[in-house]
């Protein structure tokens, strides 16, 4: 059985304009009880037909979980305790989501004191005109804010998401982003690359030639000065867009690159469990009537053994350490090279591939080309 747990709490002051997560904008408070009731039941449902040995990760994503006030933040975090808690490991790394500018010391207190131990914070930007651009509530203030009270009540595993590849982003702006972030007490950083989703404002405006992004050659450039930048400062690149502190590595994270199973839980939701795949309902109204009888699944299929091996290459592929071949072999009863052979020895020769301890593994150089060397791993 699965030993991580994702929730999905799918609630938003506002939608960002970049965004196309399968989030809600609601002043109805009334909705976000009738959620938890109804993710209250899936929990119970879920553990009830498939039971966890152990609990390794949970992590609350969004929306904004951090959007609950401190009434709903109770009842969600003791419904989450009184399913999983038992099987809880004494290393459990429960993580949750967080913007800045909705937690207080408060809530924030609460949180610790029902097990939340990790915070990731969405910044995206320490510059102000950027974020006003990209649709957040936030300013830097509401970050500096936000950080001191979560160190304050005891948080010490701190971390940020940030973004590159903005609308007038410079590599310069870039850098003063970079520089403010290394002064917090963080021990991670995510970082992505902004990519123009349909269904959002940026597409819009990406559509009437009114987003101007940066350049392929500027993008790649903040890339290879974030990887630099964070390496210098103490902090391992662990996979294509992460970085930690030694020992503060996302082990939640690290379940999807090693393709590994999970409970996924709440609207929207994916989850992996007993080899097969499933999605939860998106919309509100649907997810909470079909939790009133039974799972909210809308879709759900067995990976087959082939989709599953060229998962573990796609995916394995993304962490620095690639693909560990000794565990290939155990999981599906042949080698990686068996089954790869070809493609691995030409993406060796062509430098974008290498064998290193046991693992195969992207090269620097390939680094911000990985979905080309994924694509290789993928049947016609």
């Amino acid at each position: 059985m699965p030993q991580s747990v994702y929730i999905h709490i799918p609630f938003c002051t506002n939608k960002c304009y970049y965004c196309d997560f399968n989030s809600f904008v609601t002043s109805n408070p009334q909705v976000i009880w009738d959620y938890l009731e109804a993710l209250d039941k899936e929990m119970e449902r879920t553990f009830a037909q498939w039971p966890p040995e152990k609990v390794k990760t949970i992590f609350v994503g969004g929306g904004t979980p951090t959007f609950l006030d401190r009434d709903q933040m109770k009842v969600f975090l003791e419904a989450v305790r009184k399913h999983t808690e038992r099987f809880w490991t004494d290393d459990l790394e429960f993580t949750m989501e967080a913007n800045p500018g909705t937690t207080d010391v408060e809530k924030l207190r609460l949180m610790r004191g029902l097990g939340v131990n990790r915070l990731s914070f969405g910044v995206q930007s320490f510059d102000n005109a950027l974020l006003k651009r990209l649709g957040r509530i936030h300013d830097v203030d509401d970050v500096y804010r936000s950080i001191d009270n979560a160190v304050a009540v005891g948080f010490s595993n701190l971390t940020i998401d940030l973004m590159f590849g903005l609308p007038d982003q410079t590599e310069e702006i870039f850098r003063r982003t970079l520089e403010k972030a290394f002064e917090l007490p963080t021990t991670h950083f995510s970082a992505y690359s902004l990519k123009v989703e349909e269904n959002t404002l940026f597409h819009t405006l990406y559509q009437k030639d009114q987003l101007p992004l940066p350049s392929e050659e500027d993008e790649l450039a903040m890339y290879l000065m974030l990887i630099e930048e964070m390496e210098g400062h103490g902090y391992r690149q662990y996979e294509i867009s992460n970085f930690a502190k030694p020992g503060f590595e996302s082990r939640h994270n690290c379940t999807y690159w090693l393709n590994d199973e999970y409970y996924g839980l709440g609207a929207g939701a994916h989850g992996y469990v007993n080899g097969e795949r499933h999605v939860n309902a998106g919309p509100l109204a649907v997810y909470m009537r079909m939790c009133q009888d039974g799972l909210p699944r809308v879709e759900q299929f067995a990976v087959s053994r082939e989709d599953a091996m060229e998962e573990q290459m796609i995916l394995g592929l993304r962490l620095r350490d690639g693909v560990n071949l000794a565990r290939f072999a155990e999981r599906f009863g042949v080698t990686a090279e068996q089954v790869f052979g070809p493609v691995i020895d030409e993406e060796v020769a062509k430098g974008m591939l290498e064998r290193v301890d046991g693992h195969v593994r992207l090269t620097k150089r390939a680094l911000p080309l990985g979905n080309e060397v994924f694509a290789r791993f993928l049947r016609d």
